[in-house]
């Protein structure tokens, strides 16, 4: 019998074994709720002991706790279950209840900020939670509505993700000490520092590294931090670099397993699309070539993540509002949350947009009509994508640019063979290497796409539900589908110098994972079909990735140094890889052809039942079943091993002088700012730029005076202004390098601490309220007639922090 018959024929004995058997009711034992409840706890006490781990005390820890239980979860469940009622178990409403209060909690920050009234902030969650008490009708909502209890693997495996999720962020942080140490922090991390104590503040915002330039840029991810670190009295610093990311991450997590159950109707959707979805990378199999995007998560990126938990709640209600469903009270959501995905991510609003847009076109073209609560939100959602753009945006995004192709930029065998001579910021419709290569560049950028397109296939593979007449007239296939390609296309067709447009993409890899878990329980292939090119797909990734030690798969080689590497080296490397891609593929849509065929012995005792056969179809569906769980096993398998090595590995301490480290003094300097100053208080410093010293055209973005000392500063780092961004590539030089605009309030600054004159410092004083001088002779020379003129308040190291005092005070 040939392998195709044998498969169908396996297909059409699993169907009627299907059809005839009854399904037994599911029996719940005494133990079923506390073995339920087990792996919650063993993820929270992980959860305390990773902090711990991380230098923050039990008494903070505590009150962070405190705050996410009251002031987040519990308030936030309560508005969810009124507004979109129980879904049946306690795991899932405290998830969409977790995400619902970080909704709340942006709207009371808001008010909070526009009246001034910070100090209530603290408070915001007691009227919810009196009202839910007081009200008879309300209190309902205390409980979990009509019990739909979840079985109990389902827990254990969405413990398991969740702890995944917890390995991965204490890898992230165990190398970043909590200050003051020696050493240096990633620019990003002290900008956005510097963002959390500027919204701590009253409106209007300002950017605190250039004081009086108005705040455009997408903060509601640091609007959470400064209020986690208002409501529990936590440091900035403390909250920014251990405590929101990984309950964050755990709610986006819990997110997007309930998007893939309701979808595609399998219990076990959920976990394996939490799992793939926030752990997973690329599949490129022992490829020496990097691939941007390779998860949706960013330690650097507070935006970034923070933006997946409105993004993924508002895509489960566009799911709804696309299949025609009303969303009844919920109506207001749909706005909110898309002002707070444009105010948290700029590049998270447009894919979902674009799917919605999809939808509404397809369905227009197949039926002439287009379900009216569809349009209803697409025009919600473009609305707060305006509102959101004339709010926040800045910071660069501005300068986004149409260049298709230029995620090459940044891509090795691009970046090593034609792109040096591309310039700093090419102007042109592509990069100008492909065209001057000839036939030769063109074929080495269709190798790099389709190679980056295979490595991201978990991601896309679930849009073969389109190839089915029933599924293409869900419009929710389309939906998703529609934001996987947007993010996809808009990631190669813009270009941004920092490679942000990488960030479309990273916003829908767990839409695209969802997708991709649904169409692997719409194959409804036998357990054993799935399970057993999920591992050898595990194995796969981690021997190519070097995980296991003793079965390890010789990564290929690059072709040569940055220097050497030629483009036919490059094709030789991305054709060995494709093939090994390729090979990957055919084992795993074999071993699943087999896996179903052995799987016959154990069904050939059922009776015998008519059904119609299924053939070739049923085959090419079993095939692709174990495709896709291989491709998401090897995907899952790469981070999951590399995070469980990193947390086994003692970090290597980092010895001899780094080129961007702060001392333990200047650091020590800044915290003492941050402590006894005023909160209005504007500080004038002579430190710019990456390393401390200022030269011609040094790397200005140090963001560490106004990000630890807790100020506005008159000109500290201006690296991410709008202006600077936008002049990347002036005099062939970055964005980072490019000058301050405004030479002669630079000069000003600068003069005070070189050749100070009371002239100067009454101007500074009156003009620009500045009460404190942060000195650091590592920037630059400091001259000893300074103290003289203004009252020394610190000495440390190489920093001497002054206080300007008013005419006649002492």
């Amino acid at each position: 019998m040939s392998v195709t018959k044998l498969s169908a024929s396996v297909a059409d004995t699993l169907l009627a074994e299907r059809v005839n058997t009854p399904t037994p009711a599911p029996r719940r034992g005494a133990l079923v709720p506390v073995l339920s409840t087990l792996p919650w706890v063993l993820v929270i006490v992980a959860l305390l002991v990773v902090w711990s781990r991380g230098s923050v005390p039990a008494p903070v820890i505590a009150r962070f706790s405190a705050y996410w239980v009251l002031a987040l979860v519990l308030p936030g469940a309560l508005v969810y279950r009124a507004l979109r009622g129980s879904r049946g178990n306690l795991p899932e409403d405290l998830g969409y209840g977790a995400a619902t209060g970080l909704l709340l909690e942006i709207i009371a920050w808001a008010l909070a900020a526009a009246t001034g009234q910070q100090s209530l902030l603290r408070w915001w969650a007691l009227p919810v939670l009196v009202v839910f008490a007081a009200v008879p009708g309300l209190r309902r909502h205390w409980r979990v509505g009509e019990r739909r209890p979840l079985p109990l693997a389902w827990h254990w495996a969405m413990g398991a993700a969740l702890l995944v999720v917890l390995a991965w962020g204490y890898t992230q942080w165990r190398t970043v000490p909590l200050p003051p140490v020696y050493g240096g922090y990633y620019q990003d991390i002290l900008y956005h520092l510097g963002l959390v104590q500027e919204l701590t503040r009253a409106m209007p915002f300002e950017l605190p590294h250039v004081a009086g330039e108005a705040l455009r840029y997408h903060y509601l991810s640091d609007a959470h931090i400064a209020s986690g670190s208002m409501i529990t009295g936590i440091s900035p610093a403390v909250v920014l670099l251990r405590l929101w990311l990984v309950p964050v991450i755990g709610t986006a997590v819990l997110l997007a397993a309930g998007l893939a159950r309701d979808l595609s109707g399998a219990v076990w959707a959920g976990p394996v699309a939490a799992l793939a979805a926030f752990t997973g990378a690329t599949v490129t199999l022992g490829s020496p070539v990097g691939v941007s995007g390779e998860m949706p998560l960013s330690y650097a990126s507070p935006s970034q993540t923070y933006a997946l938990v409105p993004l993924l709640l508002l895509a489960g209600l566009i799911v709804d509002v696309a299949r025609g469903r009303a969303l009844g009270a919920a109506w207001p959501l749909v706005p909110v949350l898309g002002l707070v995905c444009a105010g948290a991510k700029s590049s998270a609003l447009p894919p979902l947009i674009a799917g919605l847009g999809l939808t509404a076109v397809v369905f227009w073209w197949r039926k002439r009509q287009v379900p009216r609560p569809a349009l209803v939100a697409l025009a919600c959602l473009v609305a707060a994508m305006a509102l959101g753009f004339r709010l926040f945006a800045g910071g660069g995004a501005g300068t986004l640019r149409v260049q298709a192709l230029a995620l090459l930029h940044f891509i090795a065998p691009y970046a090593e063979t034609l792109g040096p001579g591309d310039g700093i910021w090419p102007s042109a419709p592509l990069p100008p290497g492909i065209n001057d290569a000839g036939a030769l560049g063109w074929l080495l950028a269709f190798a790099v796409v389709v190679w980056w397109v295979l490595g991201q296939a978990p991601r896309w593979v679930g849009m073969s539900l389109l190839v089915d007449r029933g599924h293409r007239a869900d419009p929710a296939v389309w939906l998703l589908a529609g934001t996987v390609l947007a993010g996809a296309g808009a990631t190669w067709v813009f270009q941004h110098p920092s490679i942000s447009q990488i960030y479309f993409w990273m916003g829908v890899i767990p839409v695209g994972v969802v997708l991709t878990t649904w169409s692997l329980a719409e194959a409804r292939a036998p357990w054993p079909v799935l399970v057993v090119p999920a591992v050898a797909g595990a194995l796969a990734g981690l021997a190519t990735a070097g995980t296991v030690v003793g079965f390890a798969v010789p990564r290929i080689s690059r072709p040569g140094t940055p220097i050497t590497s030629t483009i036919e080296g490059w094709l030789r490397v991305l054709g060995l890889s494709a093939a090994r891609y390729v090979l990957f593929v055919a084992v795993a849509a074999a071993l699943a052809v087999g896996v179903a065929a052995l799987w016959r012995g154990r069904v050939r005792s059922s009776p015998p039942v008519q059904v119609a056969p299924v053939g070739r179809r049923r085959v090419a569906t079993i095939a692709l079943a174990g495709v896709t769980a291989a491709m998401l096993g090897a995907s899952a398998a790469v981070v999951v091993g590399g995070t469980v090595r990193s947390v086994l590995t003692e970090p290597v301490p980092v010895t001899g002088p780094q080129p961007y480290a702060l001392t333990v003094d200047e650091m020590r300097a800044a915290l003492w700012l941050d402590d006894n100053a005023a909160d209005d208080d504007v500080v004038a410093t002579n430190v710019h730029c990456r390393p401390v010293r200022t030269t011609p055209h040094c790397d200005a973005r140090a963001f560490w005076v106004t990000g630890l000392g807790g100020h506005r500063a008159v000109v500290e780092s201006w690296g991410y202004t709008d202006a600077v961004v936008a002049a990347h590539g002036v005099e062939n030089l970055g964005y980072a390098r490019q000058n301050f605009p405004d030479q002669a309030l630079l000069a000003l600054n600068d003069g005070v601490f070189s050749t100070p004159t009371q002239a100067n410092l009454d101007r500074l004083r009156t003009e620009h309220g500045v009460r404190w001088l942060f000195a650091d002779s590592r920037a630059g020379a400091v001259s000893a007639e300074l103290a003289g003129l203004a009252q020394v308040r610190l000495v440390a190291g190489p920093v001497t922090v002054y206080e300007l005092t008013r005419p006649g005070r002492p």
